[in-house]
């Protein structure tokens, strides 16, 4: 059985990281750059970057940063905001990413993604979702951009099967109802994904206890969990979570 990942999330705004609830009220936590060595040194197995109003200010992102951080950590790094094209995508590529998440561009134009996995093939490109509760969707939720400000009244489950169909390599799933919640991930719609899909989901948004990772790992069916606010505010570190999760016998990268 291949193992599970525990990947700790930087949302960056204005070079600084921040933390938000349901994508709103952020505040400033530092430097993503220490933040991210802290997590490297730990135990984590990947590192997620977000510029998070890159896509909502129509600007790329900073690669000043995505450089320094890459600098820092010896651990697959994924960087997502604002990316809508393929120069761009390279641009951060070369900053020292191994992986590119696509969200608000890809939804705009889906060509985008089947550009992106032709040029640096699906493994590295990823699929940022950010799913809110609907009913008037078929799965029960609906694909928001622009940082969780823009509804677009696509069925979620239905545009992670077309964007898997393109090449995408990865699903990062953020539910926009659970996110810095602390009160457990949005085990539904995970699951109803990762059903679906043949591509690894990354569950994301809500993470406040151990047993929450284990439930998006279990009942969730997730390949990866995404940290942010239960590690940011110093609840937990990474070591602590994965030894959690070893003793309930998750197949995850053990401390060295």
């Amino acid at each position: 059985m291949l193992s599970k990942r525990l990947i700790p999330c930087l949302d960056v705004r204005d070079g600084l990281l921040t933390k938000g609830v349901k994508f709103l009220d952020n505040q400033n936590l530092g430097d993503p750059v220490e933040a991210a060595r802290r997590y490297y040194l730990e135990g984590a197995d990947e590192i997620v970057f977000y510029d998070i109003t890159a896509s909502h200010e129509g600007r790329t992102l900073f690669l000043k940063v995505v450089e320094k951080v890459a600098a820092a950590i010896f651990i697959p790094f994924s960087v997502g905001g604002g990316l809508s094209s393929v120069a761009q995508m390279r641009d951060v590529l070369l900053a020292g990413a191994e992986k590119i998440s696509l969200n608000s561009a890809a939804v705009k134009d889906p060509s985008l993604i089947a550009k992106a996995a032709a040029a640096f093939g699906s493994q590295a490109v990823v699929l940022g979702l950010d799913a809110l509760k609907n009913p008037a969707c078929p799965c029960g939720y609906e694909v928001v951009v622009n940082g969780g400000r823009v509804p677009t009244g696509l069925d979620a489950l239905a545009w992670a099967l077309k964007a898997e169909s393109l090449g995408i390599g990865e699903i990062c799933l953020n539910s926009i109802d659970a996110d810095g919640t602390q009160n457990g991930y949005e085990l539904t719609i995970t699951r109803k994904i990762a059903e679906a899909v043949t591509v690894p989901v990354i569950a994301s948004g809500g993470a406040g206890e151990p047993r929450h990772l284990w439930e998006a790992l279990t009942q969730g069916l997730a390949s990866a969990v995404l940290v942010a606010s239960i590690v940011h505010f110093r609840q937990y570190d990474i070591k602590e979570l994965k030894n959690y999760l070893l003793t309930r016998g998750c197949p995850i990268r053990p401390m060295d």
